[in-house]
């Protein structure tokens, strides 16, 4: 009994600590985005090829604004970063949830 009270303890702690990062995002609910220069917001809709993940960014007050839509199935990601800064974002499908953290930038 006293191992599985601590593999329970265990296990919420590591769920508590995966999740203390990410923020899961609800269909239609914008997310603001700041990568330092360039922000905007984040939202998705389902459908039936996917979750489809609308970006949309841009520079300063005047800068024109980019839209990226990315179709995500369970399991995939879309990383979000600007040249300038160390700043990533990360927006993934884990299975019927879309998480927004921050990220590694990806960097070739």
């Amino acid at each position: 009994m006293l191992v599985r009270s601590s593999l329970l303890a265990a296990a919420l702690a590591l769920a508590t600590l995966g999740t203390a990062y990410a923020d899961n995002l609800r269909p239609i609910q914008a997310k603001s985005i700041d990568l330092a220069e360039v922000s905007g917001v984040a939202y998705y809709t389902v459908e039936r090829d996917g979750f489809h993940v609308v970006t949309t960014l841009a520079q300063g007050e005047s800068g024109t604004p980019i839209r990226v839509v990315s179709v995500l199935s369970p399991g995939q990601r879309v990383v979000l970063s600007t040249s300038r800064t160390p700043r990533a974002l990360e927006i993934s499908r884990a299975g019927n949830e879309v998480l927004v953290r921050t990220a590694t930038p990806i960097t070739n």
